[in-house]
């Protein structure tokens, strides 16, 4: 393992491979928000359930 090291300068790679991580993170949080089914910051607007959907809770059961 120690020989991979040696081709590369390790705090090289290693802030390489953080900074790729951040960028994709941020780029599948923006997909996210850009989709209308995953957007954590608009949730409220323009969404309702319809009436026909609502129903009353069945009784509950008495096992005695």
């Amino acid at each position: 393992m120690h020989r991979i090291w040696q081709w590369f300068e390790p705090r090289r790679a290693l802030m390489g491979l953080v900074s790729f991580m951040f960028g994709l993170a941020l780029l599948i949080h923006f997909m996210l928000l850009a989709s209308p089914d995953f957007n954590w910051i608009n949730t409220g607007e323009g969404i309702t359930a319809p009436a026909s959907n609502m129903s009353a809770m069945p009784p509950a059961r008495n096992l005695n």
